[in-house]
Formats: C-alpha cells, sequence, structure tokens
C-alpha cells in the first residue's frame, strides 16, 4: 500500500513509498521511485506508486510474496514475462476497461523494464553484461509494445457556463446572506480561494503552496504606475507538514505572473483581517490554524457544488457533463477566457498559444493549450473579453452562452 514518509534518516524514503503488508517497503518500488524525475510533483509520484502497488499485489496473489522483488533482483526474465503477462491479462479482462487500465499498466513496463536495463549496465561481468543486455532487449520486444487497446476519447474541455460563473460570485461574496460558509473567516478564505483559481488559472496544488507574502509589487516607469505579480514556486519558508502535501508539478510550472490591483487589495484584505495568526508561512489558512489541505479544498468544491440551485446543476451538466463544480473547472475557465482575451486582440494563435504556455505553467512542448484552442472555438463564443481581468462582468462577457 503507499505510505508517506518523513524522516531524514533515509533520504529514499521522504515522500510516498510503497509498503507491504507489515509495513515493510518493497525495495525495487523504493529504489525505482528515486530514479524518477526531480521534477516530479510528490502528487504524480504518488499515483505511479498507487498504480504499481496494484501490479504488486497480484504478484503477491499469483506468484507467492515477495517473488517479484526477488525475480528483479535475479534479473529471472521468465518470472518476471509470467507477471506481466498475467497482469495484462487481468487488467484486459477486468469489468471496465478505462484510461486508468492503461495507466497501471504502462507504469509496470515502466518499472520493470527501468530496472531491468539499470542492472544490464551495472553488471561488472562483460560475458554477463552481454548476456543480461540480449535477455533484456528479447524481454522489450515481447512486452514493451503491448497496449490494454481502449481507444480514449479525447479529453473534452469546457469551461464553466456563465450562468453558473456568475451565481459562483453572488453566493461565494463574503457579505452574501446566501454564503454556505458559516463564519466571516471562513468565508473569505472560500473567496480568496475561488478568485485565485479563477482570475489566476492556478493548479490546486499550486495555489495550497503560496506563502503568504506571494503578492510582490513595483512601480513600472514605461507605464507610470504600480505593477503587481505573483511567483509560482515552492514555498521557501519551511518544509511541509501536510499529510498529503501539494505541490509544483514540475519544472515548467515554477513561473511568475501578473495580478490585477483588485486582487492584490483582495489578498491584502484576507491576510490582514480574516487569515488569523498562524505558525506557517502558507497563505491560505485553516479553522484550526494549519495549512489549508487538499482534502478540505474538495470538501469546500463539493459544498459549493450542493449550494447550486437545480436549474443549474442542469446547465452545468448540459455544458461541461460534470455534475460538479471542481478546483480545475476554474483553471480550464481561465484558460478559455485567456486565450480568448488574446484572439480578439489581434494576437495570432501561435503566439497566443507560447504565452498561455508561460501564464499556465506548461512546457515548450506540451499540447494542452492546443487543447483549449480548440475548446475556444468549439464553445463558439458570442462576445470577447476587452478589459482586464478586473471586473466580474469582464469574465461573464467571455464565456460562452448557454445552447438554446
Amino acid at each position: 500500500m503507499l505510505a508517506n514518509f518523513r524522516t531524514l534518516a533515509i533520504p529514499a524514503l521522504r515522500g510516498p513509498a510503497l509498503v507491504d503488508g507489515v509495513g515493510i517497503p518493497r525495495y525495487w518500488a523504493t529504489v525505482w521511485a528515486s530514479f524518477l524525475p526531480a521534477d516530479h510533483a510528490l502528487s504524480t509520484v504518488g499515483k505511479k506508486l498507487s498504480h504499481l502497488e496494484s501490479f504488486y499485489q497480484y504478484a503477491d496473489a499469483h506468484l507467492g510474496l515477495g517473488t517479484l522483488d526477488n525475480a528483479i533482483a535475479d534479473f529471472d526474465a521468465e518470472i518476471l514475462g509470467d507477471a506481466l503477462e498475467g497482469y495484462f491479462m487481468s487488467i484486459r479482462n477486468g469489468p471496465r476497461i478505462t484510461p486508468a487500465s492503461e495507466e497501471r499498466w504502462q507504469v509496470a513496463i515502466q518499472f520493470v523494464s527501468e530496472l531491468l536495463q539499470r542492472l544490464s549496465r551495472n553488471s561488472l561481468n562483460r560475458i554477463g553484461q552481454d548476456e543480461l543486455f540480449g535477455r533484456f532487449a528479447r524481454f522489450d520486444l515481447l512486452h514493451g509494445k503491448l497496449h490494454i487497446g481502449r481507444r480514449r476519447r479525447p479529453e473534452s474541455i469546457r469551461s464553466l457556463p456563465a450562468e453558473v460563473v456568475e451565481h459562483l460570485y453572488e453566493v461565494l461574496d463574503p457579505e452574501s446572506k446566501s454564503n454556505p460558509f458559516q463564519n466571516m473567516a471562513s468565508r473569505w478564505r472560500v473567496y480568496t480561494l475561488f478568485v485565485l483559481l479563477l482570475h489566476q488559472g492556478l493548479r490546486r496544488g499550486e495555489v495550497l503552496v503560496l506563502p503568504i507574502d506571494v503578492i510582490k509589487s513595483g512601480f513600472d516607469r514605461n507605464q507610470g504606475k504600480e505593477r503587481f505579480w505573483m511567483s509560482i514556486k515552492y514555498n521557501e519558508y519551511e518544509d511541509d507538514p501536510r499529510y498529503s502535501r501539494p505541490s509544483i508539478k514540475n519544472s515548467s510550472s515554477v513561473r511568475q505572473i501578473p495580478v490585477s490591483r483588485m486582487l492584490a487589495q483582495m489578498v491584502q484584505e484576507y491576510c490582514s483581517n480574516y487569515r488569523g495568526r498562524a505558525d506557517h508561512s502558507f497563505l491560505l489558512n485553516s479553522q484550526k490554524g494549519v495549512p489549508l489541505s487538499v482534502e478540505a479544498v474538495s470538501k469546500t468544491f463539493q459544498k459549493v457544488t450542493d449550494s447550486l440551485p437545480a436549474s443549474l446543476r442542469k446547465i452545468l451538466h448540459d455544458h461541461t457533463g460534470s455534475n460538479s463544480v471542481t478546483a480545475h473547472a476554474m483553471r480550464h475557465t481561465c484558460a478559455v477566457v485567456r486565450l480568448n482575451q488574446m484572439l480578439s486582440k489581434g494576437v495570432e494563435m501561435e503566439d497566443a498559444l507560447q504565452r498561455l504556455r508561460s501564464l499556465f505553467g506548461w512546457s515548450r512542448e506540451s499540447e494542452m493549450p492546443s487543447r483549449y484552442a480548440r475548446a475556444v472555438f468549439e464553445e463558439r463564443l458570442s462576445s470577447v473579453w476587452m478589459n482586464d481581468f478586473d471586473e466580474r462582468i469582464a469574465i461573464l462577457q467571455s464565456l460562452p452562452a448557454r445552447s438554446k
């Protein structure tokens, strides 16, 4: 099962790791995880290890406890081949084939292949090394090209309907009588979270690692006015005490983005009057005085979803295919609006997509901006966003009109 270690004594066990039924770390899973790219977020490592755990459980059940680790140590291609082939068939013949099914299989292949490659390279015996390389090449030929075979449907990227966003602005206003959150501190925390996600297009993990002094300012001589910005990066002040530690997704996600004066003032209002005293440097503080958790964000948006009238839930489902308002839906909405804004101002598509990569923390090779470009045209936005991202109506005008 997946566990989260915090020890400094064994660096390889600091973070997510797999353990067996009695709590002992699975040896080769720990080795493999230590070789994963350093810019992988802890959540990404945890997800890969969760997929890998299902392979270990299959091997324990069908080949015996500890057999998988022993077979890797012995470079026993026959046992490893049997394990992978059996695991492949167990997934392929399962009751439901989903995109996660292919992910589980690919993680198992990646795990075995990468470890065998490293064992081959580190062989001290030249003759034995050649034999190992030959066995690995045969192994890769037999198993490396297998796929679960389910055709994936392209993910539909849709912004939230204008009616839903308008309702969220109204109901999450801290002064709103229909606000579903009770005390003023909770209302301001939720409103700050909502606006940071919607206006800045941040990922959930990114907004949770922001420090209290994230917003910086300086006088821009060229424009003759004060400018505001925030840096999306790891919190440099302290280690994260949360069990499910949020994190920056990868090195491309570390970036600096502009902030409107309105948003800067709102964050300052929250910090000065509603955040409360806390023994940590993270911006968003829970009711208990600890950093806001990933689980708390999910519960927050579930409560927001529950507050939607039935008519708006139907609009949400008809438009997005989803029954829930989520943190990531805010990011989708922001990306569609941002891209539409740039196009409406005459920015060429290729340039606009590159700017989108910088704003949202995607690599130069990422295909995500192109998917948002398709979303812009598929939505057939009836109006464009012409002003800075400061006014409520500017966002609403940029969102797609509901299909009649």
